[in-house]
């Protein structure tokens, strides 16, 4: 399947991607994760970020997304 989807129907899920390193990492975990059970997710848009703060010192990063995928 195409990058471009013409015709059919797209699903979006809401999942968070969590990461140690940065936001960047906790997005690219929330898709590596999602393409363990879904195929052919054509987009992503990051809703929300946080971090998680411990003893003054960011410890933990947090992307809300949506991944979309085309319904087959």
């Amino acid at each position: 399947m195409s990058d471009f989807i013409d015709r059919g129907a797209v699903k979006v899920i809401e999942i968070i991607g969590i990461s140690d390193k940065s936001f960047e990492d906790a997005v690219a975990q929330a898709v590596a994760k999602a393409s363990e059970s879904i195929s052919g997710i054509t987009g992503v848009e990051v809703t929300n970020m946080n971090v998680r703060v411990n003893d003054g010192k960011v410890t933990q990063y947090r992307a809300a997304c949506k991944l979309a995928f085309a319904v087959k």
